[in-house]
């Protein structure tokens, strides 16, 4: 990704201890105390295999990995939302959530395709529980969930949202050619369609036929 104005990057894997710790120095102050995030995002998913099971499991470890960062970095009362795969195993990820976030709900944009399972978790008013510790050398849950009540494990109904108006662009839709041509604000660094592009151009492109 191309560098932008007062944006920091940081290319790694959030999974990992080491990215995580860069994460928390980036939000350090001199005397080593963390400046507190209002909102996080998490938009990451990983390459689909087309095994539902396997593909569920790695998104929600991706949000998990960046629910652990929140419990560093979050604000009292603050946000998280996260893209997730709506898939009939999420109830155990809702219950996580719930744990630290007292407004949980599903939003499912205009433009995100009806058939994709694709939706996005907004979580409100985080706080952290009565004598939880986070902490980045293991799973954040399963120490806390030792303790809790068969009550607290109780399955939430977690509710759906439908997001945009109904006169917004659908990508389940096509629309007229003479529409006009905006230039991305950020154009992607070597994309993996760059060298298709260029022997396209230069009419070197293989055609297959069938």
């Amino acid at each position: 990704m191309a560098p932008l104005p007062g944006v920091e990057q940081i290319k790694g894997d959030i999974t990992k201890r080491s990215t995580i710790e860069e994460i928390l120095n980036r939000f350090k102050t001199s005397d080593e105390k963390i400046n507190k995030a209002d909102l996080v995002i998490c938009d990451g998913a990983p390459d689909v295999t087309g095994l539902h099971d396997i593909d569920e499991f790695v998104q929600g470890n991706l949000v998990l990995a960046a629910l652990n960062i929140c419990l560093h970095v979050l604000c009292e009362n603050g946000n998280f939302v996260s893209k997730i795969f709506r898939t009939k195993n999420i109830d155990l990820l809702y219950q996580q959530l719930k744990l630290f976030f007292d407004d949980v709900v599903i939003a499912k944009p205009r433009s995100s395709r009806n058939s994709s399972v694709e939706s996005f978790i907004v979580c409100r008013q985080f706080h952290l529980p009565d004598n939880f510790i986070p902490n980045i050398d293991e799973p954040f849950t399963y120490t806390y969930e030792r303790t809790l009540t068969n009550q607290e494990k109780s399955s939430f109904v977690i509710p759906f949202i439908a997001c945009g108006s109904l006169d917004g662009f659908d990508s389940d839709k096509t629309y007229p050619l003479e529409q006009e041509y905006i230039e991305p604000i950020q154009p992607p660094i070597h994309p993996a369609y760059e060298e298709a592009c260029a022997l396209k151009k230069t009419k070197k492109l293989p055609i297959s036929s069938s």
